[in-house]
């Protein structure tokens, strides 16, 4: 009997023509695998999930059709009750030699009435059952009865070999739709980003405030065909997922994959969406914080603004100071603004939120130390006024003119043309001599020494360095230049000429011409500069007479326009 009812089910289930319904379900590739899963899976009813057992009892079912419920009753538990119903209604909907009109109702004692199919028993219904929804015994059973016709002949329906090779139709049908609208969409595409390109590329669309481009031409183009990309994807999500969905709930195998498809994707849209109603006046006031914020902030970029340009002006507060104090005062509104807006922050009292700011104040305070030191010891260069852009300076080892300064770093820019990058936590801890601080208003002093012997008038010597630093172009003859003696040797005399110069930039090419100077002077006038040292007075002076100023390779300035 057993295996009578095996074929008679796999007749029923797998038709002679199965062959051509899998032909065409393989052309529906995504669907493929949960259709076989079901087919192979239908052996054995479907067990009843905690989470379906609710306050009215235990579901009886066919398929994943829920027909009635079934309560506990003294003596009979509901849930035996039901898996026995659902197994004896499945064994018959499959069954088709059974017709539907078999289903009976009778009474078989008080109070008790029986639910059978070709004198199979189903179901007995107890005045309990009856007396739980209010109905009396015959009412439930007819009712009963008429549920399980109906889903018996839909269960026989949905299971039909016309039936399937019409979903089947309709699922290939919806495959060649997708693949169609997936090529249009892909024609349309390329199009339009040709189109884009073109449009731009002939009008040069750019975005502009008076005469200055906030955005340029290639900007444009690159936010228009960046959201045309994430319109594509988005749109071929919503094909996929629709395709997926509507041929999912074609078979009734894969029936419930396509109710928990919907499901898999309204719940988390309905949390999202509570969660944001809920947090709506609490958005709001951050949007109130924000906003309130932004405006405070422009007014003070608008006010230091107008101090660095010299338009307003406070007395001991000087204009390279409007920036750096900006940011100090920016980072004070927006960390109050922090802390007004962090309780109102969707999560903020959460466990783990808590948990992620320690972890990172953690992680701040480890690797931040010499971030800390340098933006303080640029501020405190800032406000010491060590040094402005422009000015030449030396720090340690270090000589350049200052081309940028920032929070962390200064950057020089060497005779050389090297640019240096020095930490401000280094400069704040080593001397820093600046030579323009002065040079504009009382002149940069200038000096180098030279070594004469005793034989040499000092006065002479004076002359001598002044005529040099008088042919010297860069240096200053108001205040004069001097010299000084600064001491007297063994064997030769140090002098050091002093000259003032407003330019300290050409401090390299003004030594150089200046040393050039000092000794044509001093071969001039046949006097013997006592460098390297001398330990004694050689035979002859050491010097150059002027009919040698030009051996070969140098020419004479008539004769390049240059001196050699």
């Amino acid at each position: 009997m057993r295996q009578e009812m095996k074929n008679l089910q796999t007749n029923v289930l797998y038709p002679k023509g199965h062959m051509l319904v899998n032909v065409l379900i393989s052309v529906w590739i995504v669907l493929l695998f949960f259709s076989i899963s079901g087919v192979s899976a239908q052996g054995n009813p479907t067990p009843t999930k905690p989470h379906d057992v609710k306050a009215s009892g235990h579901p009886v079912m066919l398929g994943d059709q829920i027909l009635y419920y079934l309560k506990d009753i003294p003596g009979y538990r509901a849930e035996g009750r039901a898996k026995a119903a659902t197994a004896r209604i499945k064994r018959v909907a499959e069954d088709p030699r059974v017709p539907i009109i078999s289903v009976t109702t009778s009474t078989y004692e008080e109070p008790t009435t029986l639910l059978t199919i070709e004198d199979e028993l189903i179901t007995a219904i107890f005045e309990k059952d009856a007396e739980a929804q209010g109905r009396t015994r015959q009412e439930l059973a007819e009712d009963y009865s008429q549920k399980l016709k109906t889903a018996i002949e839909k269960y026989r329906e949905e299971r039909s070999l016309s039936h399937l090779l019409t979903r089947s139709l309709f699922a290939l049908i919806a495959t060649f739709v997708l693949l169609a609208l997936l090529f249009l969409l892909t024609r349309f595409y390329r199009k339009a980003i040709g189109w884009v390109h073109g449009w731009i590329s002939s009008k040069r669309i750019s975005l502009h405030i008076q005469s200055f481009e906030l955005i340029q031409a290639e900007r444009v183009e690159t936010i228009l065909t960046g959201t045309m990309k994430i319109l594509r994807v988005l749109i071929i999500v919503i094909l996929i997922y629709s395709y997926v969905q509507v041929g999912l709930s074609l078979f009734p195998w894969t029936q419930a994959f396509a109710d928990k498809l919907l499901h898999y994707v309204l719940v988390p849209l309905k949390t999202i969406g509570n969660a944001v109603l809920v947090q709506v006046p609490n958005f709001l006031f951050i949007a109130i914080i924000v906003v309130i914020t932004v405006y405070v902030v422009k007014l003070m970029g608008l006010f230091f603004k107008e101090i660095e340009r010299g338009t307003l002006s406070f007395k001991g507060f000087y204009p390279e100071w409007a920036l750096p104090s900006y940011r100090i005062c920016r980072l004070l509104v927006i960390a109050f603004a922090a802390v007004m807006a962090f309780p109102y922050i969707p999560g903020s009292d959460s466990p783990a939120f808590k948990g992620i700011s320690i972890f990172l104040g953690v992680l701040f305070s480890l690797g931040s130390t010499s971030f800390i030191a340098n933006i303080l010891a640029g501020y405190t260069l800032t406000y010491r006024r060590v040094f402005k852009i422009g000015d030449r300076v030396k720090i340690a080892d270090f000589t350049g003119d200052v081309v940028e300064t920032r929070l962390q770093v200064t950057h020089l820019r060497t005779v050389k043309n090297e640019e240096i990058v020095v930490p401000n936590s280094m400069i704040v801890s080593s001397h820093v001599i600046n030579y323009s601080s002065l040079a504009s208003a009382k002149g940069l002093i200038l000096h180098t020494s030279v070594t004469i012997g005793y034989d040499a008038p000092w006065r002479q010597v004076h002359a001598m360095l002044l005529t040099a630093a008088e042919k010297t172009s860069g240096l200053l003859q108001e205040p004069a230049p001097f010299v000084l003696q600064q001491s007297l040797d063994d064997f030769y005399v140090t002098y050091e000429l002093n000259a003032y110069t407003d330019n300290p930039q050409g401090m390299a090419q003004i030594y150089s011409e200046l040393h050039k100077n000092i000794q044509d002077a001093f071969n001039e006038h046949g006097v013997q500069i006592m460098s390297p040292h001398f330990e004694s007075a050689p035979p002859e002076k050491v010097w150059v007479p002027r009919e040698k100023w030009y051996a070969s390779p140098a020419k004479p300035p008539g004769d390049s326009g240059k001196e050699g």
